[in-house]
């Protein structure tokens, strides 16, 4: 609202012809007029609401008339037949001139206009004689998000979103999925502003992998979420939005990718708009095969016989995965005030893995000595989710009520066969499956009430209710065994319950150019966990309940239409995740088992950010100094413990609340265009961190392995890391651009654990066909094989260093054709004009 205010003013004041028009109001009234409408519209054909349209009467100035576009890019006028002057003038675009000869009432369809900032690096088409450029920023920052244009990045075309967030500010991406904003992996994920079943029941990399990047309009980076969004993800929200159809008639793209290692995928966008229905249809599907390469070197301190001072593993896996998806959906405006929408999702996985994992022992005395794990295993996922909305306006004035519910349900089911040697002698085998199912339900309800002129008011309820059924089974057969038998400790079921109610309330209004927004969230989280497993030793039934009150304020200061000065704070939390909750989900390596602990509580974050933005033709940064304080921090704890079941010591990974974890950098984004040719696009992120924690276990004595003792190890840490992106967009010609994208993290201390620096280079090139509508695509993610995670861990007794790429270099080429048949639907053949409804295909190319 604040926005439509001030641009109205401004557009009012570069339109002071409109006085001589109303001066003439008494003469046009006594001619007979009739009434015209039409649409203004940008490059993409998207809406450009509060233009000024000026319709000057080239025989009888008196009979010119002005009006200004609504919301949605709309006018309607009355005129007295004749010959027109039509000049469009809009805030951030330039001055457009055009001629219409009025004799009757009608649409006169839609105009385009051109940004400002139009020049470097655009898109350029000759359509008909005729030549219409577009250009987009990669990047956008407003008072509470950036937003990140997902067509800037030619590295990911073909691609997957896991691949457009390497590219992302703010964002880093782990080789196994693992997502993390500013060095914190507490990240929430919405598609289209929820949660959703696309990306699966913490499936990491796969569920990353299963949304095209053919299927992404933009991706939204929240690092400071107002009360407005759910107080979740202490890190922050990355809400990423998919292509919708704003053009009339059908239109659509197809996209199909070839690579290696061997990599395909057939995508398409379909739309069709008529009138008030709009009806889209996305879907696709893909085959991929990766190689992981996985090493952990442990070394004692134990001068026992019987004691290995040594113990090294490899693992190169191979991985099948076949990716399906499929949204549809409907929009309907029932009138001007009312519209509604509703769509239905389904994504399907399957998997395959081989994994030989191949141990060396260096014993205190005696010959070293080989093993052997070998793991074959199947997975698959399917997920379903329909959502509902309802739109109303109340009034003329901007007051809304909307509605949404969606439903969701997500199964995943896994099984493997494993087989245990030592010195080439068969010792045991296991069989593991797990299934899991996730049903959720989250139903939400948001006002708009606009007060005077300067300010909004918004109000809402949400409720997030999800149930998860984990059930998990090992069985095993030893040497000389005619038959499996169940391990009774990692044979389990848990049933998971979570609601969470959230109300919120929101101000925000402007005096001059200081404008504020005040928000209050309150959510109260109820989680019941039932687990049982068949020792009938462990069962536990655990009830958490908490309550929590989230603030948070946002503080701006325009010095100028692209000078900005930003303030805000806000009150986070981190709920755990429902598996770090089940007391044991892993049993692949009998030597390295990961279980969740049902004690775990909730940490809370208070996040400050004062930025900066600064914005023109050529030039654009954005820096940020911001300062996070989370308490009850989570981190994950390795103990080497006797398992009496298994009879053996063994790696034990576990969530634990430890202490603090506070962070306080400087964040900068930029682009600059040196030349019409060259873009540059960055991220510099420096940060100071320091933690604190301390955890206790029992341990063997390293003096004395036959007796226990009670091992302290400290997470304290402090230091320095930085995260550097940087991408180089070069635009050869009209039609063929390269980009090159690297990027760095580096190294991080926190106290038990000391996480190695990692870098890598992507490469990609397009080239657009067929008179803008194909696109041809090459790339290559990681051209220096450089992209792994390295770790060292200390314990009590032992050091330990991890080793993990989870796939090496990749070649993929990729096809994209776009069809746009829009304005031949219930329209006759005409020639094509710049000042026509070009209603083409939303999926536009990259904005080269």
């Amino acid at each position: 609202m604040n926005d439509r205010i001030e641009i109205s003013s401004i557009i009012m004041k570069r339109t002071l012809g409109l006085a001589l028009v109303l001066g003439a109001a008494s003469f046009a009234f006594a001619q007979q007029k009739v009434n015209v409408s039409g649409k203004i519209v940008d490059q993409q054909n998207q809406a450009v609401p509060y233009a000024s349209v000026t319709f000057g009467n080239k025989a009888n100035k008196q009979l010119s008339d002005a009006t200004l576009t609504d919301e949605k890019g709309n006018y309607e006028i009355g005129l007295v037949p004749g010959n027109y002057d039509v000049t469009i003038e809009a805030i951030g675009y330039k001055k457009m001139t055009s001629n219409k000869q009025i004799s009757t009432a009608g649409n006169l369809g839609s105009f385009k206009v051109e940004a400002e900032s139009s020049g470097p690096l655009t898109k350029t088409q000759d359509i008909q004689g005729v030549t219409i450029v577009a250009t987009t920023k990669p990047m956008k920052v407003e008072i509470d998000k950036k937003t990140y244009d997902v067509k800037s990045d030619l590295t990911a075309i073909g691609g997957n979103l896991q691949d457009v967030l390497q590219n992302v500010p703010s964002v880093s991406v782990d080789p196994d999925g693992t997502v993390s904003m500013r060095g914190s992996s507490n990240v929430k994920f919405l598609v289209n502003g929820k949660p959703s079943a696309l990306l699966g029941l913490d499936d990491g990399a796969n569920a990353l992998q299963s949304i095209p990047a053919d299927q992404i309009d933009r991706i939204e980076v929240i690092t400071n979420p107002s009360a407005k969004f759910e107080a979740s993800g202490t890190a922050g929200i990355l809400n990423i939005i998919l292509k919708k159809t704003t053009k009339m008639g059908f239109n659509g793209s197809v996209v199909g990718t070839l690579g290696y290692l061997p990599r395909t995928s057939l995508n398409t966008n379909l739309s069709w708009k008529k009138g008030n229905l709009t009806w889209f249809l996305n879907g696709g599907g893909g085959y991929t095969e990766s190689k992981g390469k996985n090493w952990t070197d442990t070394k004692f301190t134990n001068p026992d016989s019987d004691w290995n001072i040594a113990k090294y593993q490899i693992s190169e896996s191979k991985n099948i995965s076949r990716n399906y998806n499929a949204t549809a959906g409907l929009v309907y405006d029932i009138n001007d005030k009312t519209s509604m929408n509703v769509s239905g999702t389904i994504r399907t996985s399957e998997g395959e893995n081989h994994q030989p994992l191949n141990y060396t022992y260096f014993p205190a005395t005696g010959a070293t000595y080989y093993g052997l794990r070998s793991s074959d295993g199947n997975s698959s996922n399917t997920g379903i989710q329909g959502d509902f909305g309802f739109d109303r306006k109340l009034d003329d004035n901007g007051q809304n009520i909307s509605l949404s519910l969606s439903l969701q349900r997500n199964q995943s089911r896994g099984n493997s066969l494993i087989s245990q040697s030592t010195k080439d002698i068969f010792e045991l085998s296991n069989i593991t499956d797990q299934n899991t199912l996730n049903k959720s339900i989250v139903g939400k309800i948001d006002y708009e009430l606009p007060i005077g002129e300067n300010s909004m008011f918004n109000a809402g309820y949400k409720i997030d209710n999800n149930n998860n059924d984990y059930q998990y089974a090992v069985q095993q057969k030893n040497a000389g065994d005619l038959d499996y038998h169940y391990l009774p400790r990692y044979t389990n079921t848990t049933n998971y319950s979570e609601v969470v109610n959230a109300v919120y309330a929101q101000f925000k209004s402007k005096i001059g150019n200081f404008g504020y927004q005040l928000g209050l969230r309150d959510e109260y989280s109820n989680i019941n966990i039932d687990y049982k497993n068949q020792t009938g030793l462990d069962d536990k039934v655990t009830k958490k309940n908490y309550n929590g009150i989230f603030p948070s304020v946002f503080l701006s200061y325009n010095f100028s239409k692209d000078n900005q000065l930003l303030l805000n704070y806000s009150r986070r939390i981190n709920r755990p995740r429902s598996w770090f909750l089940v007391p044991f989900m892993s049993y692949s390596d009998n030597q390295n088992i990961f279980s969740g602990n049902s004690d775990l509580n909730p940490s809370y974050v208070d996040s400050f950010e004062l930025g900066y933005n600064f914005s023109k033709k050529k030039f654009s940064f954005n820096p940020v100094i911001y300062f996070r304080n989370e308490t009850d921090d989570v981190k994950m704890t390795l103990s080497y413990v006797n398992d009496p079941y298994l009879n053996k010591y063994v790696f034990l990974t576990q969530p634990q609340n430890l202490g603090i974890d506070q962070r306080i950098g400087f964040d900068l984004n930029y682009t600059y265009d040196p030349f019409s040719w060259w873009r540059i696009m960055g991220e510099f992120d420096i940060y100071r961190y320091k933690t604190t924690g301390d955890y206790s276990y029992d341990s063997p004595d390293p003096q004395n392995p036959a007796n226990m003792m009670t091992s302290h190890v400290s997470y304290d840490g402090s230091g320095t890391s930085t995260r550097i992106r940087m991408s180089n967009t070069f635009k050869i010609n009209k039609t063929f651009s390269v980009q090159l994208m690297g990027n760095y993290r580096g190294a991080q201390v926190e106290g038990a654990n000391n996480s190695k620096e990692m870098y890598f280079v992507n490469l990609g090139a397009t080239k657009t066909i067929w008179k803008g509508d194909g696109t041809i695509a090459f790339n290559i993610q990681d051209i220096f094989d450089t992209r792994s995670r390295n770790v060292i861990q200390t314990g009590n007794g032992f050091t330990r260093e991890s080793f993990m790429q989870w796939s090496p270099r990749q070649f993929s080429l990729s096809l994209t054709y776009r069809f746009k048949q829009g304005e031949k639907v219930d329209q006759p053949k005409r020639k094509k004009d710049i000042n026509a409804n070009d209603q083409g295909g939303e999926d536009q190319g990259p904005p080269m």
